[in-house]
């Protein structure tokens, strides 16, 4: 079955998600208006700057259509700045930031640190065979997770050691990390059949 995925297109590695899903059997497009939305099966949020995402989503009058389909059902990944995008609590946000909301998780911005403190390291996800090597770049972490949602991968080693990294809840994932810039799809695979499960 050929599954219709949108990547939310205002910032971030929209490219390289783009490209991720279509190496892994989905047609994936851009997504930047409430029509391109309603084409798609699910939707992909980027890494980038999760404040200016959410204010962007608010520009382009996206904010309340996505946050209806995913009260819908509609399955959605978010990497990084998606996963803030997609958490019910944020600590450390600016005022005023909202959430698209979805998975019950609370997170941490930069809670790795800043730019310079970027760092990759190999990590086992739940459904995903093999170590997956995870770049986290000003990435957020997970702090408490509610009993509807399911931790898939932790950091293993380092200060960060016990840290939690990706969650899922029903058809909605999220990691800290960018799989989308290391060419290991298989994180996109692992999205791309909770998209047909949930169909």
């Amino acid at each position: 079955m050929t599954v219709t995925v949108g990547v939310l297109a205002l910032q971030g590695d929209v490219r390289e998600h783009v490209h991720a899903l279509t190496a892994v059997g989905a047609t994936a497009v851009p997504v930047r208006r409430e029509s391109e939305l309603d084409a798609v099966d699910a939707l992909v949020l980027p890494g980038g700057e999760s404040t200016t995402m959410d204010k962007l989503l608010r520009a382009f009058d996206l904010f309340e259509p996505v946050r209806t389909r995913l009260r819908g059902g509609m399955p959605a990944y978010g990497s990084c700045a998606g996963m803030i995008l997609l958490a019910d609590r944020v600590l450390g946000s600016i005022e005023g930031q909202q959430t698209l909301g979805g998975v019950d998780v609370t997170v941490r911005r930069n809670a790795f640190g800043r730019q310079v403190e970027s760092f990759e390291t190999d990590l086992d996800i739940e459904g995903v065979d093999g170590s997956v090597h995870g770049v986290f770049i000003r990435a957020p972490w997970v702090e408490e997770v509610g009993p509807a949602a399911t931790v898939l991968g932790r950091v293993e080693s380092g200060p960060a050691a016990g840290r939690i990294v990706a969650v899922r809840q029903g058809a909605l994932l999220v990691t800290s990390f960018h799989p989308e810039v290391t060419g290991d799809t298989r994180v996109h695979q692992l999205f791309v059949q909770i998209v047909r499960d949930t169909l």
